[in-house]
């Protein structure tokens, strides 16, 4: 897996992909939002570059520190 990891602080589920692999991000933009204790959660880039690969799918579970995507 190389590139750099973007990692879930939280565990909650996917609830809505904002940046698809292919898809150019900046540092601090949403990659993903999950729905955790009834409240939206973004998961950001920690850089900027392109999303290579995102490993989760709407509605499935994350755990907290799970790799949710790559930045390449």
């Amino acid at each position: 897996m190389a590139g750099t990891k973007v990692v879930s602080d939280i565990a909650g589920k996917v609830w809505k992909i904002e940046a698809a692999a292919g898809t150019a991000v900046a540092k601090d933009d949403v990659v993903l939002i999950l729905e955790s204790m009834k409240m939206e959660i973004p998961v950001t880039a920690p850089c900027a570059g392109t999303v290579t690969e995102i490993y989760y799918k709407e509605g499935e579970v994350v755990g907290e520190g799970d790799v949710v995507a790559v930045i390449g």
